[in-house]
């Protein structure tokens, strides 16, 4: 593919509309035969091989979607999918140990599945639980953890947990198809966590989607708050090492369709983390407002940066905290204008 066709594949991907994007993707952006019925498909390409060739290959074209995007009002599939993903947290089945310990269980499976992630256009992911991110664990500070994961794709899979836990639940040891393996540790320290797959190659069990937030609770609870999660990532559709899309809980353009709702003087706490692959750094942007950001969130009594941009490597993570002072539509997006352009941008309703 010459650097002018992928321009237009990257430019025009979203300009193209629903109908017209998956003509396009047949196109410009996927040799013949890799897009079927509106899925990526590349179960043969060079990127299972690691063959990549990153985010330093083709130039970036200055042409692109703006601001006054209109997403449209349809309730796809892929946006039902990031409306949850925002508000649900998963506190696993509780129980108690003999000792008086809370223990929590959660059951996370490894699927293959086509995820929508804009309309008309579905990802062949590879996903805990179905979703791309995966579900939001929560738990409290001393928990004891315990998850059962079981492998139901054709690949080797594991779950490595960010935090501090014996080296033997790691998740470094891959585990087969049709395997299964419960990781069991205490939850420490509290603070924004996140979790991913550790089987190489990295960037592609990654960039396929094996990740979500992991949040431990301190056991002090913070001040009360509206809480949601928001989970930053990209897909590489044509698998050449460049993304095409970018979105935050896995749907292009989510929260411009749906803004979300809060209220006018209320804070508003944000587990926010970023798994884009192939390209360097992400970031998080607020108009017509600043807010506190606590890198990782590990230490409550830590001074937060008081900003309207943070920027993120792969991994990062940490609490944004909101306060919206009149009512009004706030935007949120990547302050890398690429990203804003196809997919990773939103709004705050205030109300």
């Amino acid at each position: 593919m010459n650097d002018r066709n992928k321009q237009v594949s990257r430019r025009g991907f979203i300009k193209a509309g629903a109908a017209g994007t998956v003509a396009l993707l047949g196109g410009a952006l996927f040799n013949p035969g890799s897009l079927l019925g509106g899925v990526a498909h590349s179960e043969s390409s060079d990127a299972h091989k690691g063959n990549h060739q990153g985010s330093q290959g083709s130039p970036k074209s200055s042409h692109g979607m703006q601001h006054g995007y209109e997403p449209g009002t349809e309730v796809t599939e892929g946006l039902v999918m990031a409306r949850e993903a925002l508000t649900n947290f998963d506190y696993g089945k509780v129980s108690q140990s003999a000792d008086g310990r809370t223990i929590r269980e959660y059951e996370m499976t490894a699927l293959e599945k086509e995820i929508e992630i804009i309309k008309g256009v579905k990802f062949p992911g590879w996903t805990y639980n179905g979703t791309i991110p995966g579900p939001t664990i929560r738990c409290t500070e001393g928990d004891i953890v315990r998850v059962k994961f079981i492998n139901a794709t054709g690949h080797p899979h594991s779950i490595h947990f960010h935090g501090i836990h014996p080296t033997n639940m790691d998740g470094l040891e891959q585990i087969p198809p049709g395997g299964t393996f419960t990781y069991e540790f205490e939850a420490k320290p509290a603070g924004m966590m996140v979790y991913h797959c550790h089987v190489q190659p990295f960037r592609h069990h990654l960039h396929k989607g094996m990740y979500g937030n992991f949040i431990i609770d301190p056991k002090i609870p913070r001040k009360p708050a509206h809480e949601m999660s928001m989970v930053m990532n990209g897909y590489d559709l044509d698998f050449d090492g460049e993304n095409e899309v970018y979105t935050v809980n896995g749907y292009a353009f989510a929260y411009m369709q749906e803004p979300v709702k809060v209220k006018a003087g209320e804070l508003v706490r944000i587990y926010l983390s970023n798994f884009l692959e192939f390209d360097l750094i992400n970031s998080f942007h607020l108009h017509a407002n600043f807010f506190h950001y606590y890198a990782t969130g590990a230490d409550p009594e830590a001074r937060p940066y008081f900003t309207d941009t943070v920027m993120l490597g792969q991994g990062e993570r940490g609490l944004v905290e909101i306060t919206f002072p009149a009512p009004g539509k706030y935007m949120f997006h990547a302050h890398i204008s690429e990203f804003t352009e196809l997919g990773w941008m939103g709004f705050f309703e205030a109300e």
